[in-house]
């Protein structure tokens, strides 16, 4: 009987707790799509894609010099942590008659991390007031055409994010201005939608070996 017990413990129990784990992961481990097919950036920018990046995309308005602060912020607490994965940019929206104030955030920014997937769009107002009204959020742009929210926009061009956040209920973006908030749930957020298409392109392997 003890011998049972002892065996039961050993090897019956660990692998239940996998199993119940495994399942977790597969029913929580994505993060909730809140708009689906966004517009590419390009209608904006022609340089610039969303396509096939997870991207991180904000608004700095006309007086990038005075938001730089919050560029800043997310560079530090978010950009360095993924920069290192290829399919992740960071992509500001700019209007085109502030373009004179990228380069010299540009050079700031280089000062303190590898800048190379920090991409500016830049765009005629309408063009952008367009673009953001197609995100379809709650959230929005003042008269400079700038918002402190980034939103986290995943491959095919989806806005990901919360539909049960304990402060908000949905949240659509996430807060530059605030430190916690970009360590507490952003973060938090990136790394689930990075495992998700980790663990897709594992799946994928596995199937081409089979």
């Amino acid at each position: 009987m003890k011998k049972t017990f002892v065996l039961v413990v050993l090897f019956i129990f660990p692998l239940v707790a996998y199993l119940f784990f495994a399942s977790g992961v597969n029913n929580f481990g994505k993060l909730p799509t809140l708009t689906e097919n966004v517009p590419d950036i390009s209608q904006v920018d022609s340089s610039v894609t969303l396509d096939g990046k997870i991207t991180i995309l904000g608004f700095l308005g006309s007086d990038v010099e005075g938001k730089k602060g919050n560029a800043f912020n997310l560079n530090q607490k978010i950009y360095k942590r993924f920069s290192e994965f290829q399919d992740f940019q960071i992509v500001m929206v700019v209007p085109e008659e502030s373009k004179s104030q990228i380069e010299p955030l540009r050079e700031e920014l280089s000062e303190l991390s590898d800048d190379q997937r920090w991409n500016f769009a830049l765009g005629s107002k309408e063009a952008i007031r367009v673009f953001f009204q197609e995100l379809k959020t709650d959230i929005t742009l003042d008269a400079d055409l700038y918002t402190p929210y980034v939103f986290i926009i995943d491959k095919d061009r989806n806005l990901r994010g919360r539909n049960d956040d304990e402060d908000e209920g949905v949240k659509f973006g996430f807060n530059t201005t605030s430190v916690a908030e970009l360590n507490n749930k952003m973060e938090d957020d990136v790394k689930i939608i990075l495992a998700e298409y980790r663990l897709a392109l594992k799946k994928n392997n596995a199937d081409r070996i089979k």
